[in-house]
């Protein structure tokens, strides 16, 4: 009974799009249902090349600033689905960006937008990381080894201190999917949570969470093979009106769209932004352009993966969820970005988190690096 109250206080009632100036993608309505599965491999990739064409005449967002959070340790052997072959570290690290972007909604309403505003303190409470942790304090040299894989940049409310913003400028915030991310963090709790003295107060004052339905959902009741990836509890005590759920591929305004990419997680979505370089596209299918493009990559294994296989994309494999889904999601993100203006054999992909470019992983860092994304000028008041 417990349960099924907490699903009734926590369901998306306030997912309704035309109360924040977005609307639904029709080019991809139903393509997620066609059968079979190499059919609906291009049913998404022609609904994609369909959808730029609009997307991109549309028009583009006012601004755009990514800005580092901090690095944190993952396997090796999910980075690739396997393909890494050589002997190497059993961990790399991973930095996690959050971007802010600005934007008019179609109802002509300038917005911001925060996605990817992890807090690292609520990350460290998914069991997949409180387990490494203890892990590598038993370890011999574990400490050391958290220092070569751990890195702190900035928390979420200095990002906005760098940018000029400050907490009641931010409309919107969203995660591609929830792994590692606890919504208290962000949108506060009326409950204490543990450890705490005082119920939290949220990071962006009156802000809203973009999620689709499926990850909502998710939350709401862990499968055991999702279980070690998201923080049990983490929406117990926030306010059920702070959460804007939505159920498809989403466009917030001109230049700005939330397409749904499941398989990762089934309610993964990705940040589609259009530019003065063109599209960008940002998510954590993968960890590098490395996953997207192996056909390009120097990692040992990733190229002969591609050829071995067929495949031309690389999954972010630490769940798998449903893995011929992701390799469609990973697909229609391929279609829709842009070639890089620095060097156009790469696509404007920035991952959500990145496999870290640092020598001490050598040979397992990225082949190529956007190094962040920037835009225009980010403005305080526009609320």
């Amino acid at each position: 009974m417990q349960d099924q109250r907490n699903e009734q206080q926590h369901r998306p009632t306030a997912g309704h799009l035309a109360g924040i100036g977005a609307r639904s993608i029709p080019e991809f309505d139903g393509v997620h249902d066609v059968w079979p599965r190499g059919e609906r491999l291009r049913a998404v990739r022609e609904a994609a090349a369909a959808y730029k064409v609009r997307f991109k005449e549309q028009g583009q967002v006012r601004a755009v600033k990514s800005v580092d959070i901090a690095a944190a340790p993952y396997p090796v052997a999910y980075a690739f689905h396997g393909a890494v072959s050589v002997p190497t570290l059993p961990l790399i690290s991973m930095i996690n960006r959050m971007i802010v972007v600005q934007y008019d909604d179609f109802d002509g309403r300038p917005r911001t937008l925060v996605f990817e505003p992890t807090v690292p303190d609520g990350s460290a409470e998914a069991p997949f990381y409180r387990n490494l942790q203890k892990l590598m304090g038993r370890i011999p040299g574990g400490k050391l080894a958290e220092r070569v894989v751990l890195k702190y940049y900035n928390e979420p409310g200095d990002v906005l201190s760098k940018v000029g913003l400050s907490s009641r400028d931010i409309d919107f915030c969203t995660f591609d999917h929830l792994h590692v991310q606890d919504p208290r963090m962000i949108l506060g709790s009326s409950r204490i949570i543990d450890g705490e003295s005082a119920p939290r107060r949220p990071l962006f004052a009156d802000a809203r969470m973009l999620v689709h339905s499926r990850e909502l959902a998710t939350l709401q009741s862990l499968h055991p093979m999702q279980w070690a990836w998201y923080v049990d509890g983490g929406l117990d005590g926030v306010d059920p009106d702070k959460l804007v759920a939505f159920d498809c591929d989403i466009e917030l305004g001109p230049g700005i769209a939330l397409l749904w990419t499941p398989g990762h997680t089934d309610g993964n979505h990705s940040l589609v932004i259009n530019t003065p370089d063109g599209v960008w596209v940002s998510s954590e299918n993968g960890i590098s352009l490395d996953n997207w493009q192996p056909e390009l990559s120097r990692i040992p294994g990733v190229r002969k993966y591609h050829r071995n296989f067929g495949r031309e994309i690389v999954p972010n494999a630490n769940t798998l969820e449903d893995s011929l889904d992701q390799y469609d999601s990973m697909v229609k993100e391929k279609t829709l970005a842009d070639p890089c203006r620095r060097d156009p054999r790469w696509l404007q992909i920035l991952p959500s988190t990145e496999l870290a470019p640092w020598k001490r992983f050598w040979p397992v860092v990225p082949t190529y690096v956007h190094g962040g994304i920037s835009y225009g000028r980010i403005k305080a008041g526009l609320r």
